[in-house]
Protein backbone atom coordinates (compact mmCIF):
# COMPACT_ATOMS: atom_id res chain seq x y z
CA UNK A 1 0.00 0.00 0.00
CA UNK A 2 1.17 3.29 -0.73
CA UNK A 3 0.32 6.16 1.18
CA UNK A 4 1.63 9.57 2.00
CA UNK A 5 4.01 9.69 4.47
CA UNK A 6 5.20 12.89 6.55
CA UNK A 7 9.11 13.20 7.22
CA UNK A 8 8.63 14.40 10.36
CA UNK A 9 6.19 12.21 11.58
CA UNK A 10 6.66 9.53 14.54
CA UNK A 11 6.78 5.76 13.66
CA UNK A 12 3.18 5.42 15.24
CA UNK A 13 1.72 7.98 12.40
CA UNK A 14 3.06 5.60 9.63
CA UNK A 15 -0.12 3.98 8.19
CA UNK A 16 2.38 1.27 6.25
CA UNK A 17 3.37 -0.36 9.54
CA UNK A 18 0.84 -2.73 10.93
CA UNK A 19 1.16 -1.92 14.47
CA UNK A 20 1.28 1.75 13.69
CA UNK A 21 -1.87 4.30 15.87
CA UNK A 22 -2.68 5.74 12.36
CA UNK A 23 -3.94 2.65 11.13
CA UNK A 24 -5.53 1.86 14.13
CA UNK A 25 -7.34 5.26 14.03
CA UNK A 26 -7.99 5.03 10.37
CA UNK A 27 -9.42 1.66 10.49
CA UNK A 28 -11.60 2.97 13.43
CA UNK A 29 -13.18 5.40 11.61
CA UNK A 30 -13.25 4.05 7.92
CA UNK A 31 -16.28 2.37 8.36
CA UNK A 32 -19.31 3.17 7.30
CA UNK A 33 -21.37 3.68 10.23
CA UNK A 34 -18.82 6.35 11.83
CA UNK A 35 -18.75 7.56 8.12
CA UNK A 36 -22.80 8.16 8.42
CA UNK A 37 -22.33 9.86 11.62
CA UNK A 38 -20.04 12.31 11.20
CA UNK A 39 -22.40 13.14 8.36
CA UNK A 40 -25.35 13.21 10.40
CA UNK A 41 -23.52 15.16 12.92
CA UNK A 42 -22.09 17.61 11.05
CA UNK A 43 -22.61 20.96 12.60
CA UNK A 44 -25.72 20.30 14.86
CA UNK A 45 -25.91 18.55 18.37
CA UNK A 46 -27.89 15.42 18.61
CA UNK A 47 -29.37 12.71 21.09
CA UNK A 48 -29.05 8.89 20.87
CA UNK A 49 -32.59 8.63 19.21
CA UNK A 50 -32.12 11.45 16.50
CA UNK A 51 -29.05 9.78 15.31
CA UNK A 52 -30.67 6.63 15.49
CA UNK A 53 -33.22 8.06 13.27
CA UNK A 54 -30.86 9.66 10.64
CA UNK A 55 -28.71 6.83 10.15
CA UNK A 56 -31.43 4.36 8.43
CA UNK A 57 -30.18 0.65 9.00
CA UNK A 58 -28.37 0.77 12.47
CA UNK A 59 -28.85 -1.18 15.44
CA UNK A 60 -28.76 0.46 18.55
CA UNK A 61 -25.58 -1.79 19.13
CA UNK A 62 -23.77 -0.63 16.66
CA UNK A 63 -24.99 3.14 16.96
CA UNK A 64 -23.48 2.54 20.52
CA UNK A 65 -20.39 1.19 19.53
CA UNK A 66 -19.35 3.67 16.90
CA UNK A 67 -20.15 6.07 19.12
CA UNK A 68 -18.14 5.05 21.77
CA UNK A 69 -15.02 4.83 19.08
CA UNK A 70 -15.55 8.15 17.85
CA UNK A 71 -15.71 9.42 21.49
CA UNK A 72 -12.77 7.81 22.32
CA UNK A 73 -10.97 8.99 19.31
CA UNK A 74 -11.69 12.56 20.06
CA UNK A 75 -13.62 13.16 17.28
CA UNK A 76 -17.35 13.22 19.25
CA UNK A 77 -17.98 15.19 22.42
CA UNK A 78 -20.95 13.45 24.57
CA UNK A 79 -22.47 15.90 27.20
CA UNK A 80 -25.37 14.04 29.61
CA UNK A 81 -27.50 16.41 31.44
CA UNK A 82 -28.42 15.72 34.58
CA UNK A 83 -31.98 15.36 34.61
CA UNK A 84 -34.45 12.23 34.83
CA UNK A 85 -34.34 10.37 32.75
CA UNK A 86 -30.70 11.43 31.95
CA UNK A 87 -30.61 13.46 28.74
CA UNK A 88 -27.24 12.87 26.50
CA UNK A 89 -26.37 14.23 23.44
CA UNK A 90 -23.76 14.51 21.12
CA UNK A 91 -21.49 17.13 18.77
CA UNK A 92 -18.45 16.47 16.59
CA UNK A 93 -15.60 18.25 18.19
CA UNK A 94 -13.03 20.10 16.27
CA UNK A 95 -11.33 16.76 15.09
CA UNK A 96 -14.44 15.30 14.08
CA UNK A 97 -15.49 18.56 12.00
CA UNK A 98 -12.05 18.18 10.31
CA UNK A 99 -12.73 14.42 9.53
CA UNK A 100 -16.65 15.76 8.14
CA UNK A 101 -14.91 18.08 5.71
CA UNK A 102 -12.95 14.63 4.15
CA UNK A 103 -16.52 12.92 4.63
CA UNK A 104 -18.42 15.37 2.59
CA UNK A 105 -15.92 15.14 0.00
CA UNK A 106 -16.43 11.30 -0.19
CA UNK A 107 -20.03 12.50 -0.22
CA UNK A 108 -19.67 14.80 -3.36
CA UNK A 109 -17.60 11.87 -5.39
CA UNK A 110 -20.39 9.80 -4.79
CA UNK A 111 -22.69 11.72 -6.36
CA UNK A 112 -20.50 13.02 -8.76
CA UNK A 113 -19.72 9.35 -10.07
CA UNK A 114 -23.11 7.50 -8.71
CA UNK A 115 -24.33 7.07 -12.61
CA UNK A 116 -20.81 5.62 -14.15
CA UNK A 117 -20.40 3.45 -11.20
CA UNK A 118 -24.43 2.44 -11.54
CA UNK A 119 -23.60 1.77 -14.85
CA UNK A 120 -20.15 -0.17 -14.39
CA UNK A 121 -21.74 -2.48 -12.29
CA UNK A 122 -24.53 -3.60 -14.56
CA UNK A 123 -22.04 -3.89 -17.16
CA UNK A 124 -19.65 -6.17 -15.26
CA UNK A 125 -23.04 -8.28 -13.48
CA UNK A 126 -23.80 -8.80 -16.97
Amino acid sequence: MVTKQFSDSPDGADLRRADSLAREIFSDVANKWALLIIESLGERTLRFSGLRDEVEGISHKMLTQNLRMLERNGLVDRKVHPTVPPRVEYTLTEAGQGLRATVDGMCDWTHRYFGHIEASRRSFDG
